[in-house]
């Protein structure tokens, strides 16, 4: 097990590494690119011994097979630079790990709760992984998904202005107010919704879909220009809304959200293998 958590930390710490020695200095130019010379093909790997070895630290051999596991993690381009600074990191892992292990450190209890979660989080999400692998969603269910979230969706986007009170009295007070001639963009700067105070309460072109219920069902029953005359409740606290404008509204053509799709359904794949797996087991 901690073997596959030095593998983990080789992978991410050399991808950092090889990032940030990759990257032009601040207040350098980019190098030209110039053709580089064929490599040799001994050049692409650190050197094995006899039996596979890249190093050997304190008698403890680090295998070329480690260093193919990190390779394949990064997803990088092999080159002879990063495979040396793979190597490196496993050298400078297995270093700490030889004296973590000699101060006892691997047999704190707190150690082994966090190593054990990290396996069990590591082995978790392979699995979830191979499940979705063998669900991907198909181009039937793609465009069932889609059309489902057009409906829900609607045809037309509201532009409201709005502004949130944390109680009903406070929310009256303001109707009162705006009933005596005062600016709803004035008013709507005390409104809790700090994204929209700045802008008087404006919030941006959305469907009904878009806010809570209450929001939705007292915004959709107003006319251009108007606001609500009784305050409306929602899980947020109470609100004041005006009506600006309606137009129909142009839904983004499926090739545009296709990955966002699929991903909404390989997230509820997932949740359902999750739940399946619950309800079949004895939980006692």
């Amino acid at each position: 097990m901690l073997r596959v958590l030095l593998i983990t930390a080789a992978a991410a710490l050399a991808a950092g590494a090889y990032a940030q020695e990759s990257a032009p200095k601040a207040g350098t130019a980019a190098p030209v690119a110039t053709p580089a010379a064929p490599a040799k093909a001994s050049a692409a790997a650190p050197a094995a011994d006899a039996s596979g070895n890249i190093a050997v630290v304190n008698g403890k051999p680090i295998k070329r097979a480690e260093l193919e596991l990190v390779i394949r993690q990064l997803k990088q381009p092999d080159t002879p630079e990063l495979r040396a600074q793979i190597k490196d990191k496993l050298v400078e892992l297995e270093v700490l790990m030889q004296e973590a292990k000699r101060r006892k450190i691997p047999e704190r209890e707190d150690v082994k709760f966090q190593a054990d979660n990290a396996y069990r989080t590591v082995v978790i999400q392979a699995l979830l992984r191979d499940e979705i692998d063998k669900h991907k969603p198909t181009d039937a269910q793609i465009q069932s998904e889609y059309d489902r979230e057009r409906k829900i969706a609607g045809d037309k986007e509201y532009k409201v202005h709005h502004i949130l009170v944390d109680n009903e009295q406070q929310a009256k007070d303001i109707i009162a107010k705006l009933d005596k001639g005062a600016k709803f963009e004035d008013l709507a700067k005390g409104t809790k919704d700090v994204g929209s105070a700045a802008n008087g309460g404006e919030l941006d072109w959305a469907p009904p879909a878009a806010y809570v219920k209450q929001f939705s069902d007292a915004m959709v029953k107003l006319e251009k220009g108007k606001y609500t005359t009784t305050p409306v409740q929602s899980q947020f606290g109470w609100h004041v809304i005006r009506l600006d404008d309606v137009r129909p509204m142009q839904a983004p053509p499926l090739d545009q959200i296709k990955p966002h799709i699929v991903e909404a359904l390989q997230q509820q794949e997932a949740k359902d293998f999750v739940e399946s797996l619950k309800k079949n087991a004895t939980i006692k």
